[in-house]
Parts: C-alpha cells; sequence; structure tokens
C-alpha cells in the first residue's frame, strides 16, 4: 500500500532491508541508502528546517511512493519504468560493485522520480515556490556523503587508496554520475512536467523522460571494454556477504 507519511516510508523501507539481509538481495543497497537518506529529511523538518515543512513531508512522501510502486511491481512480476527495470535487473548480477548499484538506484529515482513527484506537489505555477527548499535537500544530502563514504570504505577498501590518487568525488570518480548534476536535471524536469495538464500529455512526458533516464544508466551499469574490464577487478576487492553489506549501509 502506498505510504501516507514519512513514518510510513520508513517502515516500508525497514521491511524492504530485512527481506534483502535474508534473501542476499542487492536491492537492499539502494533500500539502505534510500532510508538513511529518508530519516535525515524527516529529522530536519521536525526541526522545521524547511520553508514549508509539511509541503516538504507531502513532497518526500509522493518521491518514496514512486521508488516502493516500482520496488513492488518488479517483485511481482509486473512492468515498471525502463530505469526502474534496469536498476532492479542488475541486483541479480555478480559483477556490479555496491556503488554501482547504489548509482543505478539514484539515476533512476533522481532522474525521473524526483521532478515529477515536485510537479505532483506543487503543478503548474505553484512549483517555483517549492525550489528553495527543492534545493535545500543538497544540504542535507551533502551531510550524509561522508558517513557513505566511510560505509563504502568498509565495504571496498580499494576505494580509499584511489581516493588518494583522484581529487574528485569518489562517486564521480568511480560512477561517473553527479549529484549536483543530477539533481539540476530533476529540476528541469518538474519544470517541465508542471505546465502539463491532462494525464496523456504526462504519460507521455513520463515515457520519454524514462527512456533517456534508462539509457543513461545503461552507459553506467554497462561501460565499454576497457571500463568493464576495470570494474571486473574492483569488484574483486569487495569484501563482504550481501547481508552484511545492506547492514553497513544501514547503520
Amino acid at each position: 500500500m502506498p505510504a501516507n507519511t514519512i513514518s510510513e516510508v520508513i517502515a516500508q523501507l525497514d521491511e524492504i532491508i530485512k527481506l534483502a539481509r535474508q534473501n542476499s538481495d542487492r536491492a537492499g543497497y539502494f533500500a539502505a541508502l534510500y532510508k538513511k537518506v529518508t530519516v535525515a529529511v524527516a529529522d530536519r523538518i521536525k526541526e522545521k528546517y524547511f520553508d514549508d515543512n509539511e509541503r516538504m513531508e507531502k513532497l518526500d512522501v509522493v518521491f518514496a511512493n514512486r521508488y516502493l510502486e516500482a520496488y513492488h511491481q518488479y517483485k511481482n512480476g509486473k512492468p515498471c519504468s525502463a530505469s526502474w527495470q534496469l536498476a532492479f535487473d542488475a541486483t541479480s548480477s555478480w559483477k556490479p560493485m555496491v556503488i554501482d548499484h547504489l548509482v543505478a538506484g539514484m539515476n533512476a529515482h533522481i532522474g525521473l522520480d524526483l521532478g515529477i513527484a515536485a510537479a505532483t506537489v506543487s503543478p503548474g505555477d505553484k512549483i517555483n515556490d517549492v525550489h528553495a527548499d527543492f534545493n535545500k535537500i543538497n544540504t542535507v544530502l551533502n551531510g550524509l556523503v561522508d558517513e557513505v563514504k566511510a560505509d563504502l570504505f568498509a565495504i571496498w577498501p580499494l576505494s580509499k587508496f584511489i581516493t588518494r590518487l583522484h581529487t574528485g568525488k569518489l562517486e564521480n570518480e568511480i560512477a561517473g554520475f553527479s549529484m549536483t548534476i543530477a539533481r539540476d536535471a530533476a529540476w528541469e524536469v518538474a519544470l517541465a512536467y508542471a505546465p502539463l495538464d491532462t494525464s496523456i500529455a504526462q504519460e507521455s512526458y513520463i515515457i520519454e523522460r524514462d527512456k533517456t533516464v534508462a539509457a543513461f544508466g545503461k552507459k553506467l551499469l554497462y561501460p565499454g571494454a576497457f571500463r568493464s574490464t576495470v570494474m571486473y577487478i574492483f569488484r574483486i576487492f569487495e569484501f563482504g556477504g550481501i547481508g552484511d553489506k545492506i547492514g553497513r549501509l544501514d547503520e
């Protein structure tokens, strides 16, 4: 059932994480990361951090329900968006590293779902009202970067060596994915979707956007031969079982 509050979102994420650990399901990687982000947003709402905290909770719930719906559709053998299909299909493969699974999930959820959710909560001319709070989410996410990196270092010690050799962010260096660029693109999606006032126009837009996001996700998960070989070598040095890795991200 769709969540109605952030507390219900967190409870459903907890259930997904629990099942993933029991079943050694790599889908639990993203669920654990997403729970960490959701808890952080919930804490900020309680602190009255956002300009409109009630609207931000609604946005968070609408946003989360897009992921939860896609997850349950996939697990029940029903069609879901192409970008989520790609991310979930990858969980059955050994080769992608934990960070690859996280990025595949972020690509689908930020690249497709975030802008749609923002425009759903603030349609039409109201979309600009949410812009300041939309940007404040970046501050919340930035506050989690070091914690997530510490989790990844524990799972994949070789990452410490790589970050000493490179000045860029770990997620950019390894996955070619920029959170800032992704969220900027999500805002453009929100601006494009907000004026659409018919279900046909909305569905058409989502289908086309989904194709673009899925195509980018394929490049992230399945790069050229050279990069694939390098990724394979990196993957060998990733330590721990699936359940242990999920547990580390869920701490």
